[in-house]
């Protein structure tokens, strides 16, 4: 598959585990972080996609996730196998608040500082997107946005309701560089190894989003 396809070993294993994570299906998670581990991603990576989806599919998921991490390493330490930690994140920038650095995040992702009624509505939640979600977690700088944003959409197309947040992820994802064949490579993983419901709503929810 990955001789043929825009997303290499390591993003197709970002797809898995994010949607696995999202699921709650620790076995196929399980199989999905070994992969990962032996296609390149290192122990920090793989800390910071379950970092970051603790804010999309709440910190149960993110926790079991975690504790199945750690087991897959002591597993593959008894084995005699080393797998490279890879780079901690550098401290976020002292010259900022968290508001000005996540609304800095933020133009970047989306073109401007996200707006909505929801937010409007309830000013504590914006000021968490911004101070925690955008500067807290995507500020962290020892895994891309292009990479944040695979794991995003993956993780939202398998949990399920949430189209809205969904398409909205698309087009960061369309607006950061992702191409359409790279997301369509997205759906194809999550049909082969994922499910074919979820990679089907993705394929409509990105049709959508491309008109």
């Amino acid at each position: 598959m990955a001789n043929t396809m825009s997303l290499n070993e390591k993003q197709q294993s970002i797809v898995t585990i994010a949607a696995f994570t999202a699921s709650g299906d620790l076995d196929r998670l399980k199989k999905s972080l070994i992969e990962g581990l032996d296609a390149g991603l290192t122990v920090n990576e793989i800390k910071e996609i379950l970092i970051q989806l603790y804010a999309y599919t709440g910190f149960p998921r993110s926790l079991n996730a975690i504790n199945t991490f750690m087991a897959v390493l002591e597993t593959r330490r008894s084995q005699g196998i080393n797998d490279a930690v890879g780079q901690e994140p550098n401290p976020l920038p002292a010259h900022k608040s968290k508001s000005e650095l996540g609304t800095e995040i933020q133009i970047a992702l989306l073109g401007s500082p996200e707006t909505s009624p929801a937010l409007t509505f309830v000013p504590a939640m914006d000021a968490f997107v911004k101070e925690h979600l955008f500067a807290d977690i995507w500020g962290r700088d020892n895994l891309d946005f292009h990479s944040r944003e695979l794991v995003t959409i993956a993780a939202l197309a398998n949990l399920g309701g949430v189209n809205l947040q969904l398409r909205r992820h698309l087009n960061v994802g369309l607006n950061t560089g992702l191409t359409p064949a790279l997301l369509t490579d997205v759906i194809t993983v999550i049909a082969s190894k994922v499910g074919k419901a979820a990679a089907e709503n993705l394929r409509e929810m990105l049709a959508e989003s491309m008109k």
